[in-house]
């Protein structure tokens, strides 16, 4: 069996074992991505996450959990928005709870706690994260 490896697959397996967070993967002006390739690359990886974008101010990815499944993510050093492609469940955030669905978009604010749960259908979700904010010296 033959593996062809795309520009995107080895973008995306790049940003997946970058060594510094703060590193940004050189992209070109505009980019075009195709979610069904993208859902292609996240079958084959049998993860939960792809990331496929990673610049000086914005990354990206995709974020799958199954009906059922439990969310293990820990609150992140980025404000993060959540946009629902597919799926409905609850979301909780920093003690306030939403039921969430297709079309759904939330923010969460940089080291707030919050997961989905009870995930009803299996939820894909396109996250965006803010760049990191630099420490005061």
């Amino acid at each position: 069996m033959k593996y062809l490896i795309t520009p995107l697959l080895l973008l995306c397996c790049t940003l997946a074992f970058a060594q510094d967070p703060k590193e940004e993967i050189a992209t070109p002006d505009f980019k075009a991505f195709d979610l069904k390739e993208l859902e292609g690359q996240m079958e084959e990886s049998g993860r939960p996450w792809l990331p496929f974008l990673k610049v000086s101010t914005l990354s990206t990815g995709i974020y799958t959990l199954k009906v059922g499944a439990t969310d293990r993510q820990q609150p992140h050093d980025q404000d993060e928005v959540y946009y629902v492609l597919k799926g409905k469940a609850k979301f909780e955030a920093g003690g306030e709870k939403s039921n969430i669905k297709e079309g759904s978009i939330l923010f969460v604010k940089a080291k707030v706690p919050h997961r989905f749960y009870e995930i009803e259908q299996d939820l894909q979700v396109l996250v965006f994260f803010s760049a990191a904010e630099e420490e005061e010296k």
